[in-house]
């Protein structure tokens, strides 16, 4: 598989990583219509091309920061090129074993879901950096995007003691995607913490919509509008200020 044409070698390659049936689904078919090669990770990836699809699905763990820059070296070595485009899409929730007690969470395991929310797309974030400084001149015209799949909780506390730890990672990373995005963003590189909402503003609770996020993922990885790094989205609308 490594002896692909140089006209493979200098298409963008955009990493998904946590790669579902709905959001992950989605977001890949709309890089492959934008000319991506596409890799997915996931904990059912198999660290080869699918021969349907043409994606390489590698296999992850990520509870294990420290496994995350090993992804990006199969996609180099796989592709050729590094990703341009890196989404993390994977989150963690943990119920609190104690119903109705929020901070009945263990110590383990509320680390276990910062590292999924926050610590690992963080070294994703550090690698997707990384790859950009180093690529060469067959790229210089690639749109360099680093994407984060958020949610309301950034901005709103809800009393639901099953977001607990969702919510800490979620705002924890909020914080950093906007703060490299503005000190990366002279250089053409952009951070989003992409928000799905409904019309009024108010969070998809249920109904989140892969192909809502496939359609705004593409525009944002396009970088054909000045989209701010709270990328709050409607489906059919694209980003919309709440």
């Amino acid at each position: 598989m490594h002896h692909q044409s140089n006209i493979m070698s200098t298409k963008p390659v955009a990493l998904i990583l946590g790669a579902g049936p709905n959001v992950g689904l989605a977001i890949s078919t709309s890089f492959t219509i934008l000319n991506y090669r596409v890799a997915t990770a996931s904990r059912s990836g198999t660290n080869s091309i699918n021969p349907d699809t043409g994606i390489l699905t590698l296999k992850a763990d990520f509870t294990a920061p420290t496994s995350i820059p090993n992804l990006f070296s199969l996609v180099l070595k796989e592709y050729g090129t590094s990703p341009s485009v890196v989404v993390w899409n994977a989150a963690a929730l943990t119920p609190p074993p104690v119903e109705e007690s929020v901070l009945s969470i263990s110590q383990d395991q509320f680390a276990k879901d910062l590292n999924v929310n926050t610590v690992s797309p963080y070294v994703a974030a550090q690698e997707a950096v990384k790859s950009w400084e180093s690529m060469g001149e067959e790229h210089a015209g690639d749109k360099k995007t680093f994407i984060y799949t958020g949610n309301t909780l950034n901005q709103t506390i809800a009393p639901v003691p099953l977001f607990l730890t969702l919510g800490v990672g979620k705002s924890a990373s909020a914080h950093w995607v906007g703060m490299a995005d503005a000190l990366y963003k002279e250089k053409g590189y952009r951070f989003f913490y992409a928000d799905q909402r409904q019309h009024d503003g108010a969070p998809m609770l249920n109904g989140v919509d892969g192909p809502a996020h496939g359609a705004f993922y593409g525009q944002l990885v396009q970088q054909e509008r000045d989209v701010p790094w709270l990328a709050t989205f409607v489906k059919d609308k694209g980003y919309v200020k709440f």
